[in-house]
């Protein structure tokens, strides 16, 4: 049956009991009473009582028919419109991780039932779309892998040879940079790939971050010194996290190469560490150029690289968008502000070690009052 005919019944239901409730009404007070004012010989009313009456009447019968018209009417949107809020409850829920989820369906082949089996159709050839492209990624990335480290070698060991004139050892430094930045892609690139399909597990431990910032501000003295930028440690106050050593190390390496590569010469990178309540607060500050704001909400998007216009830092815009997959595997948050031509800062803030403990005590309590 379809909506259409569905709505046209229900309505026609209501009309039709609303108007049998004020006929059965009319009748009490048109018949039954006025027999009883006969068997009881009542002396007839004047005019205006009898309009008195008839308004009283009037009102005693059309109010309740009104009223549950007005319910019905309410109760039949209601019932219209739950199916519909399912759906968007559980589309608002799809996305690129769990595209294997079905939309719900009614099964009574109306036209929302009809509609849902679309979405779920698109959607499964969405999952299968998404499957082949991390399919094909990982396999070239893969594939990729040898023929790069063949080239690699080959190239260092020809930089070994002392007959090689400056000209030709020039050109094969330039040809194992472009080699290590395709080698940097293709890692980056299955890393992201991996994460994507659910394949890389992270091992939890706890994480002294304010040792990690360290070493990572040791690490960005020496990434700043090519492009004469000057790096700054500022506050740097001891905190714990529930991390992947490994994945930290990645995140705040990414973050202060950044950093150094998007800043200008006399500029400086500044980084700090705060112990916020529950939180810590990590923010990484650079005097580059900046990020255009009609550009931030892109910072994040694979291969983003700035306004190619004005940006000639070689990089395959990666790094963000690792960092932000590794923040987000440690329930964190990941944000970037930027005053052009003044600075641009990357705000990091992760749940500290000591409220996830706290939250795990407090969920014991309550299992155990349960």
């Amino acid at each position: 049956m379809t909506i259409r005919t569905r709505l046209t019944l229900w309505y026609v239901g209501i009309i039709f009991t609303s108007l049998l409730v004020m006929v059965g009404l009319c009748y009490h007070e048109f018949v039954i009473e006025p027999r009883q004012h006969v068997h009881r010989h009542e002396k007839p009313e004047s005019e205006q009582e009898e309009a008195f009456e008839a308004v009283g009447i009037l009102l005693w019968c059309a109010l309740p028919a009104a009223l549950l018209a007005i319910a019905g009417s309410w109760w039949l949107m209601r019932q219209v419109m739950r199916p519909l809020e399912a759906i968007t409850h559980a589309a608002n829920e799809v996305n690129e991780r769990n595209l294997r989820g079905q939309l719900p369906r009614s099964g009574n082949g109306d036209e929302l039932d009809r509609l849902t089996e679309v979405f779920n159709a698109m959607i499964a050839r969405l999952d299968g779309s998404f499957h082949r492209i991390r399919e094909f990624t990982l396999h070239a990335s893969h594939e990729l892998k040898t023929p790069l480290t063949v080239l690699h070698g080959e190239l260092e060991t020809a930089l070994q040879d002392a007959n090689l004139s400056e000209e030709q050892r020039e050109r094969c430094h330039s040809q194992l940079d472009e080699v290590q930045r395709l080698t940097h892609i293709v890692d980056g690139l299955t890393l992201l790939t991996k994460a994507d399909a659910g394949l890389i597990s992270l091992t939890l431990e706890s994480v002294s971050l304010d040792d990690l910032v360290r070493d990572a501000f040791a690490d960005a003295q020496i990434l700043a010194k090519p492009f004469q930028v000057q790096a700054s440690l500022g506050a740097c106050e001891p905190v714990k996290i529930q991390g992947d050593r490994h994945r930290m190390r990645q995140l705040l390496l990414n973050l202060t190469d950044n950093a150094a590569k998007y800043n200008q010469p006399g500029g400086t990178i500044g980084i700090e560490l705060r112990h916020s309540g529950t939180v810590a607060q990590l923010r990484i500050t650079n005097t580059g150029k900046g990020i255009a704001p009609d550009l931030i909400p892109h910072a994040f998007d694979r291969f983003f690289r700035g306004d190619p216009n004005q940006n000639r830092i070689e990089g395959c815009g990666l790094g963000l968008s690792i960092a932000k997959w590794i923040v987000n595997a440690h329930h964190g948050a990941i944000e970037i502000t930027s005053n052009p031509s003044e600075f641009t800062r990357v705000l990091v803030t992760l749940p500290a070690a000591d409220s996830i403990q706290e939250k795990v005590s407090d969920n014991a309590k309550s299992g155990g009052n349960r």
